[in-house]
């Protein structure tokens, strides 16, 4: 399977826990609180696996770069927490850095 698609897939896995954690109340409701530790042990099974083909800090700036910015969405869509333009503009630098980081790195997989 394509490295970047397991990645893909480990993003969102952690988006599905991360969400599974808001809602979850501090870990005060069952199932959310069991959907948490499922999905995140799932994401970091697939990220772990793309650690043999791509640098730990290329996996780790996508990774964790595509999980604030669906996380953020999430929250503003689901849970009608608002972003504030700062926000927006912080969460596009992000993607920026995502991009640049895809585009123009000399980081190869190995």
């Amino acid at each position: 399977m394509n490295t970047y698609l397991i990645l893909l897939l480990a993003v969102a896995f952690e988006t599905v826990g991360t969400s599974a954690l808001q809602a979850s109340q501090q870990f005060s409701r069952f199932w959310p609180s069991v959907l948490v530790v499922l999905a995140y042990g799932v994401s970091f099974y697939l990220l772990s696996t793309t650690l043999k083909v791509l640098p730990v800090g290329v996996v780790y700036a996508l990774w964790s770069g595509f999980g604030i910015v669906l996380i953020a969405l999430i929250g503003y869509v689901v849970f009608g927490q608002a972003l504030d333009w700062p926000a927006v503009l912080g969460l596009a630098l992000i993607l920026s850095g995502i991009l640049v980081i895809h585009l123009f790195s000399n980081a190869r997989p190995h």
